[in-house]
């Protein structure tokens, strides 16, 4: 067989010619339509204590009495996205089973760390004793642990992730920037601090967009709401829906000490957790528009964040408490140096 030597000097010219076609193919916009995922995974941000587990809670409650299979898991080191769940008592975290286990020579099944109640399975990652390791670390341990246990084989409509939203470390921000939720919800208040840690959520999903992911923001739920309305102004300056407003009202906040489930069919609060339900499900994935902080500062009133302090820089004589002697120079200069 005999080859023309042109035919070979064209194929890298053709190899160079059919890679710069490919190079010059525009990548695919990130995703705003609702996602598709047979499984939706969403991933719930705020501040703590200002009531994720609270809202979670009482959400998962009632998509499992809608029929919806849901698994609810705890990401936060203080393990207590299911306590309200179950009545106050708290489950075995993943962390500390593996650990105990992996002592004892045996290996973690899902009855170790998975419970369930009225038809929510539940577990809590869980995460280290102060000062005894790195809280984000953990996270991605407890991960790992359940891609063994055989995680994206399980067939749940909705997957709902716990986290800390003031925490900066990289395990609290996985499901952001590895694309392992297709929305993130943001918990906050009318105060600055939980609508600050609310916006910081907001600009870790824009700058994953930018590099090309696809997580997105499907709205806010208000908690506490006592109607002063900067929650609502923040949702609304950074492009994003109010999906709840759970107001300050003594009936839930009674309920929910004493660890009772409002997110009941046919109970006082149900049509709440209902709607909000039918938003987790449907609300799109949006790219949220960060505020800059003095735009935060500004839904608030001035006297409420102290916009009228002036800043007044401190000398070293109030350092030290005393008066400074201004010592001579020990340079030394020399004659007719320039």
């Amino acid at each position: 067989m005999t080859v023309h030597p042109g035919a070979i000097a064209s194929q890298p010219a053709a190899m160079h010619a059919s890679l710069r076609e490919e190079a010059a193919i525009e990548p695919e916009a990130p995703a705003t339509g609702p996602a598709k995922k047979e499984t939706q995974v969403v991933a719930i941000y705020g501040k703590g204590g200002i009531g994720k587990s609270f809202t979670l809670a009482n959400l998962s409650y009632m998509m499992a009495q809608q029929g919806k299979r849901v698994l609810l898991i705890g990401c936060d080191p203080k393990s207590d996205t299911t306590s309200l769940l179950f009545g106050g008592r708290s489950c075995p975290t993943i962390i500390e089973t593996s650990s105990k286990k992996k002592l004892a020579g045996e290996t973690v099944a899902i009855g170790d760390v998975c419970f369930k109640r009225d038809g929510v399975f539940a577990m809590e990652l869980g995460g280290p004793e102060v000062g005894r390791g790195c809280g984000g670390r953990g996270i991605i341990h407890g991960f790992e642990l359940l891609e063994k246990l055989g995680f994206h084989d399980w067939g749940f409509d909705y997957v709902l992730l716990d986290f800390l939203g003031d925490v900066v470390c990289g395990g609290f921000g996985l499901p952001i920037a590895r694309d392992m939720c297709q929305k993130v919800i943001v918990v906050g208040s009318n105060d600055l601090q939980s609508l600050y840690v609310a916006n910081n959520v907001c600009s870790a999903v824009d700058y994953f967009r930018r590099l090309g992911g696809n997580v997105g923001v499907a709205g806010l739920v208000i908690n506490k709401d006592d109607g002063t309305g900067e929650a609502q102004a923040f949702a609304q300056a950074a492009g994003i829906p109010v999906l709840a407003a759970i107001p300050a009202d003594e009936d839930i906040r009674r309920k929910s000490a004493n660890y009772e489930i409002i997110g009941r069919p046919g109970g006082r609060w149900a049509p709440m957790f209902e709607q909000l339900a039918a938003e987790v499900a449907t609300a799109p994935p949006l790219r949220p528009a960060p505020l800059s902080h003095d735009a935060l500062l500004g839904l608030f009133k001035g006297e409420a964040v102290g916009r009228d302090v002036v800043l007044e820089p401190a000398t070293i004589e109030d350092m030290c408490a005393a008066s400074v002697l201004a010592k001579p120079s020990l340079e030394v200069v020399y004659e007719g140096s320039a």
